[in-house]
């Protein structure tokens, strides 16, 4: 393949990775409904064309950037995984998050919730749960236990994010133990 179209494709890629990100700087600031093609071109500093040649409609930005959400909280748990994991571990990565992100858990948050109302974006919603459900099954063997503390982990999240400040790692582990020693 010659050079120039490999070139292409990776300017094609940072592109699409630049208006994925702008997509989530957007439902930061303005929520979905502030999501348009001229909206998130002009959050990526990018000609609005540029949007609608490389997402066709606003449920094509929104599934990549939930898809990029579960990709990168995918990574994260990964990598938390590899050095050792277990619940205090995920408690004190959600603490982090609720403390240091919360504009992009409020979107990634937003993104989620909207899958009820968007069936293009259940399947990827969806995946939050089973990446979760895969670091948690690292600290239990008991499905029920894993799905519970899953469940009880996004009821945390959406807690912290109606909470003035964000909540201390011990309450997101007293919880998670709880659930996982059973």
């Amino acid at each position: 393949m010659p050079e120039g179209v490999d070139g292409r494709r990776a300017r094609g890629d940072r592109r699409r990775a630049e208006l994925i990100d702008a997509t989530l700087r957007v439902i930061e600031r303005s929520g979905v409904a502030g999501v348009t093609h001229r909206a998130v071109a002009a959050a990526a500093g990018v000609p609005p064309a540029a949007a609608t040649y490389h997402f066709g409609g606003i449920d094509d930005l929104l599934l990549a950037a939930l898809r990029d959400a579960n990709e990168r909280t995918g990574r994260a748990l990964r990598e938390l995984a590899d050095s050792g994991g277990g619940a205090a571990a995920l408690a004190a990565f959600l603490a982090r998050v609720c403390r240091e992100h919360r504009g992009r858990l409020v979107a990634e948050y937003e993104l989620y919730l909207l899958a009820a109302r968007r069936p293009a974006l259940r399947r990827e919603a969806a995946q939050w749960t089973e990446i979760l459900c895969g670091y948690l099954r690292g600290c239990s063997s008991d499905d029920t236990a894993v799905r519970a503390a899953a469940a009880a982990v996004d009821g945390l999240l959406a807690a912290a994010l109606l909470a003035p400040e964000a909540p201390p790692a011990e309450r997101f582990h007293e919880v998670l133990d709880h659930i996982l020693r059973r």
